[in-house]
């Protein structure tokens, strides 16, 4: 079996308020479990940087462009209550883009079983034309119809399994 993990260090610079749940410690939580012998049979794939266009796949350009001129060149901008935006932001979003992508290739074309993408921002709770939930963009939403256009994929079952009601 054969399963790939992607990480790209660029996801560290997504930065939110002080004690916000949503923070760069939860990857680097994820990365030191990752270090365990237990997961060396892992092949470790670096997030390459995604296309933007591909984000109109589950958002109109008009919500794309408003996100990317949202982010900040210093400092935090919240975007609602439980959304901010940082200067590392949108290139953050573009490699967990990147390594969603990348992943649905794998799957369907290289004869990986399966793949965990280590990646934030979040990626779920976004809506068509909204960013909230911590989530910039719907990056799984993306990948689904990714998969769909790219190789096929007839059905695509998504599934959150956050640790909350909701």
């Amino acid at each position: 079996m054969t399963t790939l993990l992607y990480y790209h260090p660029a996801c560290l610079e997504h930065l939110n308020p002080p004690g916000h749940p949503e923070r760069p410690d939860r990857l680097r939580a994820i990365e030191r479990a990752l270090e365990d012998e237990k997961f060396q049979y892992l092949h470790r794939e670096e997030a390459p940087l995604g296309d933007a266009s591909l984000f109109e796949l589950a958002h109109p350009a008009d919500h794309v462009a408003r996100v990317k001129g949202l982010i900040p060149e210093s400092g935090m901008v919240r975007i609602d209550g439980d959304t901010a935006a940082s200067p590392g932001s949108f290139e953050a979003a573009l490699r967990a883009l990147g390594a969603a992508t990348a992943a649905v290739d794998a799957v369907f074309t290289s004869g990986a079983d399966n793949a965990f993408c280590a990646i934030r921002p979040p990626g779920h709770h976004a809506e068509k034309t909204t960013a909230m939930g911590f989530c910039l963009f719907n990056t799984i939403a993306v990948a689904a119809r990714y998969a769909q256009q790219q190789h096929g994929a007839e059905r695509v079952a998504i599934i959150d399994f956050d640790v909350h009601h909701g």
